[in-house]
């Protein structure tokens, strides 16, 4: 067991980085989820977002602890792993894929309707936005295919002009068009809209925050997650929760409610093709908000940013897509073909392929409302897992550390459970439930593509001789074993001890080239007697002084290094774990910074020998012994 407490290891991302990206992927589905919600839900669409931004926050409190626990990808899929078995953490997992397949689907589907306000309103209706929209998944499939990575500074530069954009139309928005008495003549409680819509429009409007996953799928590379993790799920959801609050009341003042041809409807929720805005709800606020001079640039503006920002957010679920898969594959739970990589692009190329024809598919009917129910019925699962889990976790394993606490504790005959996951988890199946019950295709298709899973699931492991709840993670050659140069991209480099020299590191960087990384680790060992999370104040105090000479050591020589700091009561399991974390290509073990007593083959490089997670390099200590001294001579 060891316990990282200086966090240093592959980790580079802050809080800016990671609210910038994840609030990129929450953020797009306003300019879809709007409308969704205002066609059900009328004049009480803001009551609405109000409802599931109190979920949300709940969920989010969810994800920034199990998430602080077990910095990895994977979301509620890694959750239920450690809290349960590997079946259910499959069973998440799909679910995770169904959210990612209709996020690829949705996006694209909306596209061409944000173009098609501004330049041709062929694209705004069948079958333009079918065509139109596979197409922009048939063509990011094959750039994600071979490979091409993502711009991360123009992604965060978008998001950021998002949301200021967003606070920009709020803004204008108030001071132009909000009206209370408006937005009070809108509402006909029971009959505009009727309860079973209002019930509707609830999981829907949950799609608004879906994306909370990106930063649990990020977390991997986060720097001194406990912190920056909890932080950024924190930014996101006050951010988030101020334009969903705010934004639905400026456009039901802006798009009221109307009594026509013997029931009410507003723009925002009608269809195109009808004259109203349902398929650009956010292009048609601006269209209404008068802005003289300024509106034909306002409108191009907007509709630009949108169809852009969708563009970003459909390629971001085939990139997720894409991991999942990948990593489904390594943990032996979908077929091996599907996460083989590519042999010249090295990219899971028939995973992207298959679930980006998955999502075509959904597309093809053009039934918008279709995509955001079935959204919502893998949302909520996904949602719901990840409550369980953080429950379940609460229980089964009481005192493991736990960085971030969600607000509120509720015990129960001794134990003490988590009573913002109790309620959210309330909150998700009611939602899971009203979307299932209320619409018969969305239950069949959910239903069917669990069952699919599943079977397949179960079928693919008992093919290998797996049983289903054990984890087998596999570390596979991508390619046939041919005589060709070695070369490493990590080194872990282990150091005990206060001596440290530069000489380790640059034979480690030797290996792993100039753009290569060494992750250098103190090991600390603990005696049984003393807490591993206390004392030893003076021995730690010496590690950190030796991370720092090899800090400026390795600067010196121009090495590229993370350091971080281990307690520990196994040094040789530590190592391994650390190995296995931050991705080593090889251990390099110097015998100039190892243990006491093992400056040959000690007990502790034997250990990583056996285990062996990577390749392992063993330097001993061949310097000449210091000459003895000579006796004196006689006089």
């Amino acid at each position: 067991m060891a316990r990282l407490t200086q966090h240093g290891l592959r980790r580079v991302l802050g809080t800016s980085a990671l609210f910038s990206t994840a609030y990129g992927n929450v953020g797009s589905s306003i300019y879809y989820a709007l409308g969704l919600v205002a066609s059900y839900a009328l004049g009480l669409t803001p009551i609405v977002f109000l409802i599931t931004g109190g979920i949300f926050y709940l969920t989010a409190a969810t994800y920034a602890e199990a998430t602080a626990m077990f910095p990895e990808a994977g979301g509620s899929s890694s959750f239920a792993r450690h809290a349960f078995n590997e079946l259910w953490s499959f069973f998440a997992a799909w679910a995770q894929m169904l959210n990612y397949t209709i996020t690829i689907a949705i996006s694209a589907f909306f596209v061409p309707h944000y173009l098609g306000g501004l330049y041709s309103s062929a694209l705004q209706h069948g079958p333009g936005d079918v065509v139109f929209g596979i197409g922009v998944v048939i063509l990011l499939s094959i750039i994600n295919v071979i490979g091409v990575r993502e711009a991360a500074g123009l992604n965060i530069v978008l998001a950021i002009t998002d949301l200021a954009t967003q606070l920009l139309l709020v803004i204008i928005g108030v001071t132009l068009v909000l009206s209370p008495h408006v937005l009070l003549h809108n509402v006909h409680l029971g009959i505009a809209p009727s309860w079973k819509s209002f019930l509707v429009a609830i999981p829907i409007g949950m799609i608004a925050y879906t994306g909370i996953e990106t930063i649990s799928n990020m977390a991997e590379e986060a720097r001194d997650q406990t912190r920056t993790i909890p932080r950024a799920i924190g930014a996101v959801v006050i951010a988030v929760f101020a334009i969903y609050a705010a934004l639905p009341l400026v456009a039901l003042s802006a798009l009221p409610v109307h009594h026509v041809g013997g029931h009410y409807s507003t723009l925002l929720g009608t269809g195109e093709s009808h004259g109203g805005f349902a398929g650009d709800p956010v292009l048609g606020i601006v269209k209404h908000l008068h802005l003289g001079a300024l509106q034909a640039g306002g409108e191009i503006y907007v509709g630009l940013l949108a169809a852009t920002i969708l563009f970003i957010a459909a390629n971001a679920g085939i990139i997720g897509a894409s991991r999942l898969v990948y990593s489904m594959g390594l943990h032996r739970q979908v077929p091996d073909r599907l996460s083989r990589l590519h042999p010249r692009f090295n990219t899971p190329w028939v995973g992207i392929l298959l679930f980006g024809a998955i999502a075509c598919l959904t597309i093809i009917p053009g039934k918008a409302e279709f995509l955001g129910n079935i959204y919502a019925f893998g949302a909520m699962l996904s949602f719901t897992m990840a409550h369980i889990s953080v429950i379940a976790l609460r229980i089964k394993d009481p005192d493991r550390p736990r960085p971030y606490r969600g607000p509120g504790t509720l015990r129960v005959a001794g134990r003490e459970l988590p009573t913002f996951a109790l309620l959210g988890l309330a909150g998700t199946v009611l939602a899971f439930v009203t979307v299932t019950v209320l619409h018969l295709e969305v239950a069949v298709a959910g239903v069917a593509w669990l069952v699919l899973g599943i079977a397949a699931y179960v079928l693919y492991r008992r093919q290998h001789g797996l049983d289903l709840r054990t984890t087998q993670r596999v570390a596979r050659p991508e390619r046939p074993p041919e005589f060709a140069e070695i070369s490493y991209r990590t080194a872990l480099v282990p150091i005990f001890g206060s001596d440290v020299s530069a000489s380790a590191f640059q034979s480690a960087a030797k290996l792993i080239g100039e753009n290569g990384v060494v992750y250098a680790i103190f090991v600390l060992p603990v005696p049984s007697q003393l807490s591993l999370e206390a004392g030893m104040e003076e021995e730690e105090a010496q590690g950190r002084a030796a991370l720092e000479s090899a800090r400026i050591q390795a600067h010196r020589a121009g090495i590229k290094i993370h350091t971080g700091l281990v307690r520990t009561r196994n040094p040789g399991t530590a190592i391994v774990e650390q190995a296995r974390r931050v991705g080593a290509d090889v251990i390099y073990w110097s015998a100039i910074h190892a243990p006491a007593g093992e400056q040959r083959i000690g007990p502790t490089a034997a250990y990583l020998l056996s285990a062996r997670p990577c390749r392992v390099i063993i330097e001993t200590d061949n310097r000449p012994a210091p000459p003895r001294e000579r006796a004196p001579v006689p006089a």
